[in-house]
């Protein structure tokens, strides 16, 4: 298999289509294969930690709630309202600083703006802008980002230096339509690598009218419905030992990812 040291991998999808567990397997697979690995949950629900079986008390405070940091790495007040900050903070210390070690990864828990206009040009805004674009442009680990549902991160500059995208579906239209309208906005963003894992599969018939209504992405990998894994949510209970089938598919998709973006890589060179 191709080393893809380095990478960074976007996981993305509609609310409820399993993205959280899709992310957590993906990046303990990649640290078993002896990838440095550095997860980043960037959904305003923040369930990565509970999907790698951390108790919800040892769970990390999304740097989002940080508002004393936001504001001091902002030039801001915690009141301020509409007044002027930096649009470029210094955040490269911060990965280091709140990451924590679990199941040999490092995780580092943003959260998202989640008030309308999550995009915002606010200070909280700028804030996790500058996070990601450092993680995503300047980290050397391959950097797993956990996406908040929908197409609204599309379109911002964090995105650029993505090598691949990879998008949860469940069967459903709603589920297959967010994929392509955010695999199309990829493509022209300019990431190379847009793939699709279909969840929550119960008959074959499912991947069939799937693969009809997927657009250019690749169809990486087909999971079954596991009621395991909805079990090991429930509990808290780290995904990746709750279903070795889910799991062996995962690690298939993995390298997959791994031909597909070392192949990008070759074609950019």
């Amino acid at each position: 298999m191709p080393e893809i040291h380095g990478a960074k991998i976007a996981i993305g999808g509609k609310g409820g289509v399993g993205k959280t567990t899709v992310s957590a397997i993906l990046a303990q697979l990649f640290a078993e294969a002896q990838y440095d690995v550095l997860a980043i949950d960037a959904d305003p629900d923040v369930n990565l930690a509970s999907a790698f079986g951390l108790p919800e008390e040892q769970s990390p405070e999304p740097l989002i709630k940080m508002k004393t940091l936001i504001a001091e790495r902002t030039g801001t007040t915690r009141d301020t309202l509409g007044a002027y900050f930096k649009l470029n903070p210094k955040v490269s210390d911060l990965p280091e600083e709140y990451w924590i070690e679990i199941r040999n990864l490092k995780l580092l828990v943003l959260g998202a703006i989640t008030q309308a206009g999550g995009g915002c040009a606010c200070p909280e805004g700028a804030f996790l802008k500058a996070l990601l674009t450092h993680t995503i442009l300047l980290r050397e680990e391959v950097v797993m980002v956990a996406l908040a549902a929908g197409v609204e991160f599309m379109g911002r500059a964090s995105v650029q230096g993505i090598d691949a995208l990879v998008l949860v579906i469940e069967p459903g239209a709603r589920s297959i339509e967010t994929a392509n309208n955010m695999a199309k906005m990829a493509t022209k963003l300019g990431i190379g690598c847009v793939g699709v894992v279909a969840n929550k599969i119960v008959e074959t018939s499912q991947i069939d009218a799937i693969r009809s209504q997927l657009g250019d992405a690749v169809l990486l990998g087909t999971l079954k419905y596991s009621r395991s894994l909805q079990e090991a949510d429930l509990e808290r209970k780290p995904v990746f030992e709750a279903d070795a089938n889910v799991t062996d598919e995962l690690r298939r998709t993995m390298g997959q990812l791994e031909e597909l973006i070392a192949q990008a890589k070759r074609n950019d060179n």
